[in-house]
């Protein structure tokens, strides 16, 4: 008796939390928050206290599982959704690139011949290349010694 009149209060403040998110326009995460407090009312309706011989003949017992059922389906889609939208923003929601000014050569391109430019590689044959001159340096210097 205890345990249902507790279970019955968390699925209650759980459905009020819900109600509050869902006013501060936040469906996915109100979604969420229901589901998540309908488990404990559904585990009342069920009677998984007296399990035994209640569960199978018992309506309120079904409409228990209903009540899960519609919990899951719930979180269930809150998650797609939620997925969709983040998958929508990695493929296309970036922002738009700057805009150019009439007349002003595009990124990348000379200004008086309008060609493009050439950019420093950063791989592995930029940083050989480097490497090799500042070791030419070092002999030239090692040399100067007479080392």
């Amino acid at each position: 008796m205890l345990a249902e009149t507790i279970f019955s209060a968390v699925s209650a403040a759980g459905l009020g939390i819900a109600a509050i998110t869902a006013y501060r326009k936040k469906f996915l995460s109100a979604a969420r928050i229901a589901a998540y407090a309908l488990v404990p009312l559904g585990l009342v309706m069920t009677g998984a206290v007296e399990w035994a011989f209640d569960t199978a003949f018992s309506p309120v017992a079904w409409a228990g599982f209903g009540v899960l059922g519609v919990a899951w389906l719930l979180l269930v889609t809150a998650r797609g959704v939620e997925r969709r939208r983040n998958g929508r923003k990695a493929a296309g929601g970036g922002a738009e690139p700057p805009a150019v000014a009439p007349g002003a050569p595009a990124p990348g391109r000379d200004a008086i011949s309008g060609n493009a430019t050439a950019r420093p590689s950063s791989g592995p044959a930029a940083r050989g290349a480097d490497a090799g001159e500042d070791f030419s340096d070092i002999e030239a210097i090692l040399k100067k010694h007479g080392i």
